[in-house]
């Protein structure tokens, strides 16, 4: 009685001091996240610098930080700040009617009259969808001016955020394997199940946030490249915004160009509107449909319509970090629920599958429904 009363006491305040402890760390949410997600995606070259420096886990660990640097912080950084800059420079221009999207949308009214007639016929207001549109595009550029200021006031905040990632991925890099023992030894799962989890984890993890960057980059890339080539202002601007609409599949950046497409044929410019339809269709659209099946789907092993659903919940509930967050958890349900479901059906007299066995089986599980689809 005294040891079940102990027992229950000690699960109680172990429970009680690791929910205080994730309240301590919930101000530094996105940072932690972080520095694991680069944490995965680099720990492949750290597993060879080792091997190269003959098992000097510190010079290692210093090289592929440096490189993670040079590849993905400091490009980042510079980016965004110059996005930022160039946004508010928009919201001033906004501010000052030298930018007025009231004038645009009547243009495109005006050219259109058989739009507004079938808004009409299904009951939609077209003062309030300009309405809505202006909001939107004000509330855009007052967000864009914001964080321009706030990147000015809270510099000293930023650069401390990034130090302490990077100080973070420093030692994740480091002493990963250590760490990912540490965790298997204290999570009652099974540590068969358990290294599959977390293998899936990183997997996931990788594919996701390197399939989606690449798509990002390709296509923010281009969209930005033939609104510089149409002679559209802001085509830095369009391009980041279209870049970071490209991580909603399918639709991303056509919600930048196809608007922009629909202006220019309202202005007469129909020439640069029919380039700027097929290019955005058959080359930025064709970017999607072709490399996020690759990069993403066949990577994750998650049908097309698990990865779409779970990065739109994602980005829902956890913003930017959604995108990675949501297939993480869409393909740790279907790793339970395939464990689950190979457990439950299998006889008590049948022993326990081994690692591979269990992977074998949750990536079968995880390929039926993309087989059946084709």
């Amino acid at each position: 009685m005294q040891d079940k009363l102990e027992a229950r006491t000690f699960l109680l305040f172990l429970v009680l001091v690791t929910i205080g402890f994730l309240m301590v760390l919930k101000p530094f949410f996105g940072t932690i996240f972080w520095a694991c997600a680069i944490t995965v995606i680099f720990y492949p070259m750290q597993t060879r610098l080792i091997k190269y420096f003959n098992g000097h886990p510190n010079t290692s660990a210093l090289l592929t930080l440096f490189a993670c640097m040079l590849i993905v912080v400091l490009p980042v950084t510079i980016l965004v700040s110059s996005v930022v800059a160039e946004g508010a420079d928009y919201y001033k221009k906004l501010e000052s009617g030298e930018v007025d999207p009231a004038r645009y949308i009547d243009q495109v009214r005006t050219a259109f009259p058989a739009m507004q007639a079938a808004l009409d016929r299904v009951g939609i207001d077209f003062a309030k969808v300009k309405e809505g549109a202006l909001s939107v595009t004000m509330s855009g550029g007052k967000w864009l001016a914001h964080n321009a200021l706030s990147i000015g006031q809270n510099t000293f905040s930023l650069l401390l955020n990034i130090c302490l990632m990077l100080y973070l991925t420093f030692f994740l890099l480091r002493d990963g394997n250590y760490l990912l023992e540490l965790l298997i030894r204290a999570l009652p799962l099974g540590d068969a199940r358990e290294r599959i989890l977390f293998s899936k984890f990183g997997e996931v993890t990788r594919a996701t946030i390197k399939g989606n960057l690449v798509i990002a980059l390709i296509q923010g890339s281009l969209g930005g490249l033939i609104f510089w080539a149409l002679g559209i202002p802001g085509a830095l601007l369009w391009g980041v915004v279209m870049a970071m609409l490209s991580l909603i599949p399918a639709v991303g950046p056509a919600i930048v160009w196809a608007p922009v497409a629909l202006y220019l044929f309202a202005t007469g410019a129909n020439v640069k509107a029919l380039i700027l339809i097929g290019f955005g269709m058959g080359v930025i659209g064709l970017v999607d449909n072709i490399l996020r099946p690759i990069l993403v789907g066949r990577d994750t092993k998650l049908p097309d319509y698990i990865v779409l659903l779970s990065t739109l919940g994602g980005l829902a509930l956890f913003g930017i970090n959604g995108f990675v967050i949501g297939p993480v958890v869409a393909a740790l349900f279907i790793a339970f629920w395939g464990i689950f479901m190979r457990d439950v059906n299998v006889p008590d007299s049948q022993p326990v599958a081994s690692e591979k066995q269990l992977a074998d089986e949750l990536n079968l599980v995880a390929q039926k429904p993309k087989e059946s689809a084709d």
